[in-house]
């Protein structure tokens, strides 16, 4: 697979060993303790005081792990610090966290040297004035999908919406909600996004093969939710040209890092191999273009690493907790209750699909929400024989349409405080992450894709990396 050991994470790191980790395969409701005092101290607190920033999700995981090694007081500390560390310090939960700093230094050097700028730009050039929202739609379908972060595109291309909005007098609520919609497409698709890595790796699939089956049960809402945006500005008379991002100059060298990542990762090529090569290249013509000198190159790489120390410092804790509650009993417990019913693979698919939209509910990170609730499906999924493709596709899928239409989630927070209005303004026109919400559930009552067997070369490269 893409990500080599990467693939083998969460399942591995959070599956029960058949030693003396197994603790007897016991259920035990208890274990979950640590997890709900994480989920009140993160969620309780923004609840009482409206701002869910307030409780950074690290202070509140690390008391929560703080509990569960105070836990179970009759096995020894040295012991259970021993299975939290094996949770956190992983070798494939480093290889998550190498992805992570990697695609941050891209990220910000590709962004430092005028990528993003041309690569918006180009595109606003070539817009049509009454096809505003369809475009600013697909642009941020590109910009997420090639960036693979939601954040950054919405960063990107807020301003320049609410500018589009100024122009063509169209609602600044809806321009918003088209910029994170299709911040979400490309966080759910890119293969460079850490929700797609989280969930192709806990379901140990190939990248692009959950990319195929995640790709056509999500076309139908992105072409819905275009025709849609387009009878919104069907009478616009606004020209994007004319303005909005001053003037719209652009450089198509610029534009190389992006197609470049996107290209190499639709080849199939290892994914440290893609973000080694767009950081080196989007650097090469920063260099050549005065924008960076070598010293200025190393710093801004240096920011782009800098913001993804939190999350993967959070992804530590999170391993080791989990361990813990796994190793406790927790896990089986959740796995118990939440298929004691289930007697079908529709009602397992049903089941992960609930269970990821209510975590990522509870934590307003999509990230977070697959790799808690990643093993757990794939043990559902080896149980009721569901395609590795679907869980993976579900996981994604679930976890970044409720990611999108949250109020309290980041990337609504970041949109609003752009454009200086409610973030619940915009969930009156959050249609795409509703949409690809409802094309999963017809996906799972439709058996929708049909999915060929895994080739055998492809389970073999799974294997092997």
């Amino acid at each position: 697979m893409e990500t080599e050991d990467l693939f083998v994470l969460i399942e591995e790191v959070f599956s029960f060993d058949k030693g003396e980790r197994r603790l007897k395969n016991r259920e035990n409701p208890w274990a979950l303790l640590p997890f709900a005092v994480f989920l009140i101290l993160f969620i309780g607190v923004g609840a009482y005081t409206g701002d869910f920033t307030k409780m950074p999700a690290i202070i509140a995981v690390m008391i929560a792990s703080v509990l569960a090694l105070c836990m179970h007081r009759k096995e020894s500390l040295a012991s259970k610090l021993q299975h939290y560390f094996r949770g956190a310090g992983h070798p494939d939960i480093l290889m998550m966290i190498m992805i992570f700093l990697l695609s941050g230094a891209f990220s910000a050097v590709a962004k430092g040297m005028g990528a993003v700028d041309s690569t918006v730009n180009l595109a606003l050039n070539l817009l049509p004035a009454n096809w505003l929202m369809v475009g600013l739609f697909v642009i941020a379908c590109f910009i997420s999908l090639a960036m693979g972060t939601s954040m950054g595109t919405i960063v990107a291309l807020a301003p320049i919406g609410v500018g589009i909005s100024q122009q063509a007098d169209i609602a600044p609520a809806l321009s918003m909600a088209v910029v994170i919609g299709g911040a979400m497409f490309g966080d759910n698709l890119s293969f460079i996004s850490d929700t797609t890595i989280a969930a192709v790796s806990t379901q140990m699939i190939k990248m692009k093969d959950k990319f195929k089956a995640n790709f056509l049960i999500v076309l139908p809402a992105a072409v819905l939710t275009a025709v849609i945006l387009f009878f919104f500005t069907e009478g616009g008379q606004g020209s994007v040209a004319g303005g909005v991002a001053g003037g719209q100059d652009y450089s198509i060298l610029q534009t190389l890092p992006y197609i470049a990542v996107l290209i190499t990762a639709l080849l199939g090529v290892h994914v440290l191999i893609v973000l080694i090569l767009g950081i080196v290249f989007a650097g090469a013509i920063g260099l050549f273009e005065g924008s960076y000198t070598l010293l200025s190159l190393v710093k801004q790489a240096e920011v782009g690493i800098t913001g993804m120390q939190s999350l993967s410092i959070l992804v530590l804790l999170i391993g080791g907790m989990v361990e813990l509650i796994r190793h406790y009993g927790g896990i089986q417990f959740l796995l118990n209750l939440l298929t004691s019913k289930v007697r079908t693979k529709t009602g397992a698919q049903f089941g992960i699909a609930g269970l990821v939209s209510l975590t990522n509910l509870c934590v307003a990170n999509n990230t977070i929400s697959i790799i808690m609730t990643g093993p757990l499906a794939k043990e559902i999924s080896d149980r009721y024989g569901i395609d590795g493709r679907k869980s993976a596709s579900l996981l994604d899928i679930f976890s970044c349409s409720v990611q999108g239409l949250i109020p309290y989630g980041p990337q609504m927070l970041l949109a609003a405080g752009i454009a200086s209005i409610s973030p619940v303004s915009i969930l009156a026109y959050s249609y795409y992450p509703a949409l690809i919400a409802v094309c999963a559930v017809l996906s799972i009552l439709f058996r929708f894709p049909r999915l060929k067997a895994v080739p055998v070369s492809h389970q073999q490269e799974a294997k092997a990396s």
